[in-house]
């Protein structure tokens, strides 16, 4: 019986099909990396100089004060009007009935719903290079004395010239005394870090000004 004629394996093409392929150089990639490497470093040292920072101070101090401006207004303008009154011992009506307008008016305006620079207030994000001084704290204690406290103060002013009787408004008058307190207590908490930011950063602004 005849033996089956051998298979010969398939010929393969020697040539290269289609256009040659080129490998980038291993050391092109490690350059690469390199850099992208540093620069990421650079970005994670990268340290504000002192005019950076004041720069960044004096847009904070820009924002915050045209955030409670309208709402320390209010307060000043209460106050006034309270001392007014009081200093002709509640015997100008007129003058009452006008002081009750302001301080009901200034605190309705120191209400987030109210106020459309209050709610910005209380969204703003103070800048990363400022976080040292502790202005993040500063600002929650800024939108804490506008509200409740700011608010409280004036609808407190409006009770005591609300008041019929000398009873009624001596009570009144030590309930605006207590809030007075806490209102003086937040602006602590304010005034402490912006002023010394200031002061360390040299910065010729004016400081914040929030009556009480």
């Amino acid at each position: 019986m005849p033996s089956a004629p051998a298979t010969q394996p398939p010929r393969v093409n020697a040539r290269p099909n289609g256009w040659p392929v080129h490998r980038m150089p291993r050391w092109t990639l490690l350059a690469v990396a390199a850099l992208l490497a540093a620069a990421v470093a650079v970005a994670l040292v990268h340290k504000p100089s002192t005019a950076e920072r004041a720069s960044d101070m004096r847009g904070f101090l820009q924002e915050v004060t045209s955030d409670i401006e309208s709402c320390a207004a209010g307060v000043s303008e209460s106050l006034t009007a309270l001392h007014q009154v009081q200093a002709e011992h509640f015997g100008n009506s007129s003058d009452v009935s006008d002081g009750i307008s302001v301080a009901q008016q200034g605190a309705a305006n120191c209400e987030p719903a109210n106020n459309e620079q209050i709610d910005d207030l209380e969204n703003y994000q103070v800048p990363e290079s400022l976080d040292s001084f502790g202005l993040v704290n500063a600002v929650s204690a800024l939108v804490a004395w506008a509200v409740p406290n700011a608010e409280q103060v004036q609808n407190d002013v409006a009770q005591v010239l609300s008041a019929t009787t000398p009873q009624a408004r001596s009570q009144d008058e030590t309930a605006l005394s207590a809030a007075l307190r806490k209102l003086d207590a937040e602006r602590v908490l304010v005034v402490r870090p912006v002023n010394g930011a200031i002061k360390t950063l040299a910065v010729r602004s004016s400081a914040l000004r929030l009556p009480g």
